[in-house]
């Protein structure tokens, strides 16, 4: 998290101070020596006007913005009573469909709220604990008390104790919990706009991926939440999901088109399609998410005024995906008071060397210069930032972090950015996903086990045919299986971890290899990288004459047979291994783990977090292919040796998988945050005028001009739909 730039005298090795725009112009010689030398170019500066939160500077404190949150609240009310006022306005707030929650404007001040607690703590001590809220609720509202304390005495009494605690003496853990129990979320929005967002039919296509598998799943986590949340609350409220996408007229047989459609295994979640909008009329045809800049602020008052319609109340919660779900979230969140959030995905800065410097060049193709600056607009503007890992935001001794890139950067001829974000600002969280326990869940759970795909998966592995699924073939069948799924280009490294087993003959007796990865024709693909990655792979398996330990299967779509070919992987007591030279998250390593497959996990990104090395799985050095070789025969011996080794490492990940990485915890996590930054942003609203202002004027005077840069697709437009549901 920390930069320090220094200069040193080539010749007298002398070490000076440079600041971050000196550091910057330096770098901006190489590119456009005018503009590193005009005393006038735009210099943006975030790191003047954040007066929100204090400076922080532990590492420990990275990605630790809810636990932080909470000890600057305890800390503001025991500086000033005003501010515990600001809590009793924030519950005053509280409201579902125009009828109050918590209390009403009887308890208007912090004495008259402590006095009515004390009263009706005293008289809820005196009933039956399982005694329903319906049966007193007369009694409370005789306080001054609403409906969302619990749905029985027992819950009312245990959450009228912790606001009490709080008010007295503010203790962040117990604020933490405090906000976990207000009514405070009902109504969510999470905005994706680019790609086919559908449930069938769609992976695969353009701009289409993992973003809406995490998408759909987290859904389906935070409305079970929400739910529960609101059983123990003791309303009858029902809570609305609406995942807002763009409706796709020409939506090559998904249902893009489709204006309304409700998520499957959900009972109150709906994907709402809204149109992109030209001169002519609705946007017929897909656009990539790099052209989709000058569509976004219509889609997002398109999107607002269709939200408001559908779901009949403003929502609580906005969270944005990827840099155009963000700018929409944050000009919607904005436009109506809400609370915001943002997931990143990918932020595309890092995946392009020197992009920022070299935007010029770039810009025709992937119009960086509007990217970067939605990223910083919406990082900036939002309340609160939701990653999957602590390297994500701050990286590693190796490699800066996918936020950190956006600390210091400039972009030559546009701006210069000397303070962008800071990775210790406390609206960073980690929160990773899970894997889907309906998919992956572990090959113990023997009533579960979707046999019916068995048939399949013996041929899978096992047939000695060479077709358009399979080549290759496994001799022994008896041997475990070592396993790998993932793309195949460089960076996932499959082609290196076919090498590493080819070259270890001890390795070779030990284990066959699995690979589900990619096409085997090179003619099918139509990537430079994959292609290449193609004809390594079948030099490979000749070089060392692998036939008859190699099964290399193409790509899977199936995910319910993925998650039972991981499962038939581990009755062979085999291992996942996930080789890449570097991982961002690992959800494979995820679900390999929740499977109770022992895993093997590159030690470069996030599978290092995921993973305890030698407790609950084993980090690799990618760069280094004869050390993760042996370390891996190693595992195998061990279970040779020591007939009980195997069944540990399969328990011990999936124990370390169940603490930290369900979509449970993720839901529980995501709703926390949106109560307490909820009140956070109401505490420190005056604070955040400033930056907003800035925000401001660069959307208005820099985003919207870059916009005019892009070119609008010339196909006829359709005219505006009528609206259709399904």
């Amino acid at each position: 998290g920390f930069w320090e730039f220094v200069m040193v005298n080539a010749t007298s090795l002398e070490v000076g101070d440079f600041t971050a725009s000196e550091y910057l112009k330096f770098k901006e010689a190489i590119f456009d020596e005018n503009w590193a030398n005009d005393e006038n170019a735009l210099e943006i500066d975030f790191g003047a006007i954040e007066f929100t939160a204090p400076r922080l500077s532990l590492p420990s404190s990275i990605g630790n913005g809810v636990n932080l949150i909470s000890k600057f609240i305890g800390s503001r009310f025991g500086e000033d009573k005003q501010n515990v006022n600001a809590l009793v306005d924030y519950l005053l707030a509280l409201q579902h469909r125009g009828q109050s929650l918590m209390i009403n404007k009887k308890l208007n001040t912090v004495s008259k709220l402590q006095s009515a607690l004390f009263a009706a703590q005293v008289y809820v001590s005196s009933l039956p604990k399982d005694t329903p809220y319906e049966e007193f609720k007369h009694k409370m509202k005789g306080w001054g008390f609403e409906k969302g304390w619990g749905s029985t005495s027992e819950r009312v009494r245990e959450t009228m104790l912790l606001l009490s605690e709080v008010l007295q003496a503010p203790d962040p853990a117990k604020l933490e919990l405090m906000f976990s129990k207000l009514p405070t979320t009902l109504n969510i929005v999470i905005f994706s706009p680019h790609g086919y967002f559908g449930q069938a039919g769609v992976l695969g296509l353009p701009d289409t991926g993992g973003q809406i598998v995490y998408i759909l799943d987290q859904v389906r986590a935070l409305e079970e939440e929400l739910l529960h949340r609101i059983e123990q609350q003791g309303l009858q409220a029902k809570p609305q999901i609406l995942v807002v996408t763009r409706l796709i007229p020409d939506a090559r047989g998904t249902k893009c088109n489709v204006e309304l459609e409700p998520i499957e295994n959900t009972k109150h979640s709906n994907i709402l399609r809204v149109p992109f909008y030209t001169q002519n009329g609705v946007l017929r045809q897909w656009v990539s998410r790099f052209d989709v800049y000058p569509y976004l602020e219509r889609f997002a008052k398109d999107a607002t005024a269709k939200i408001l319609e559908v779901m009949d109340c403003k929502p609580d919660l906005i969270i944005g995906n990827y840099t155009d779900g963000n700018l929409v979230a944050s000009l919607m969140a904005k436009k109506l008071g809400i609370t915001q959030g943002t997931i990143a995905h990918a932020l595309e800065k890092t995946k392009y060397e020197d992009s920022d410097a070299k935007w010029k060049e770039l810009d025709p193709k992937y119009h960086f210069s509007c990217q970067f600056t939605a990223d910083m607009i919406s990082m900036n503007a939002t309340d609160f930032i939701i990653t999957s890992t602590y390297q994500e935001i701050s990286g590693s001794k190796n490699r800066p972090g996918q936020y950190e890139s956006h600390e210091a950067f400039t972009m030559p001829g546009l701006y210069r950015v000397v303070s962008g974000i800071n990775v210790f600002d406390p609206k960073f969280n980690i929160a990773s996903p899970g894997a889907d326990q309906s998919v992956y869940f572990p090959f113990t759970e023997k009533s579960k086990r979707l046999t019916n795909f068995h048939p399949e998966i013996e041929e899978l592995l096992y047939s000695r045919e060479n077709n358009d699924e399979h080549i290759g073939y496994l001799a022994d069948k008896k041997k475990p299986i070592i396993f790998s799924m993932a793309r195949l280009d460089t960076v996932k490294n499959i082609t290196g971890l076919t090498e590493w087993y080819g070259k270890n003959r001890r390795l070779r007796s030990l284990v066959n290899l699995v690979l589900v990865a990619g096409f085997f024709d090179p003619s099918k693909s139509k990537d430079r990288e994959e292609i290449a990655e193609i004809k390594k792979m079948h030099s490979l398996i000749e070089k060392y004459k692998l036939k008859g330990q190699i099964r290399w299967i193409a790509a899977q779509t199936d995910r319910y047979r993925n998650g039972e070919l991981y499962r038939c992987i581990a009755d062979t007591k085999g291992a996942f291994v996930q080789p890449a030279l570097y991982e961002g998250f690992g959800l494979t390593v995820i679900e390999a783990m929740n499977i109770g497959l022992p895993t093997f996990a590159t030690n470069q990104g996030g599978p290092a977090e995921i993973i305890v090395d030698g407790v609950s799985g084993f980090h690799i050095d990618p760069n280094n292919g004869e050390e993760a070789s042996k370390k891996i025969v190693a595992f195998f011996e061990k279970c040779k040796s020591d007939g009980g080794y195997w069944n540990k490492m399969s328990e011990a990940g999936l124990q370390r998988i169940h603490e930290c990485y369900t979509w449970n915890i993720y839901a529980k996590k995501a709703l926390n945050m949106g109560s307490i930054y909820g009140f956070w942003r109401q505490l420190t609203k005056d604070q955040k005028q400033a930056k907003m202002r800035y925000i401001e004027m660069i959307y208005s005077l820099l985003f919207r001009n870059m916009v005019k840069n892009i070119s609008i697709p010339t196909e006829e437009s359709l005219p505006a739909p009528t609206a259709t549901t399904s």
